[in-house]
């Protein structure tokens, strides 16, 4: 987010760009078949962080084990 200085110290921020989009991640949808040429998937519903945020372990799944690139992204507008 980009402040503009306006004088005496004051601030002012662009309005658009304070509603940053919420992202969030549903439901798994790698293929445990396809090394067998089908099509499986293991039924995990949401992602769900291993770790803490900004670790390693932030982008694997607790559920199900699984990368966070493999959960479908949902981006949601405020």
């Amino acid at each position: 987010m980009k402040k503009v200085v306006l004088g005496r110290g004051e601030e002012s921020s662009n309005a658009s760009s304070s509603r940053m989009p919420r992202i969030r991640y549903a439901e798994c949808q790698r293929n445990h078949a396809a090394s067998t040429g089908g099509h499986q998937v293991d039924g995990c519903t949401e992602f769900r962080p291993r770790g803490v945020e900004g670790s390693d372990l932030a982008f694997t799944c607790a559920t199900c084990g699984c990368h966070r690139n493999f959960h479908r992204k949902v981006v949601e507008n405020p």
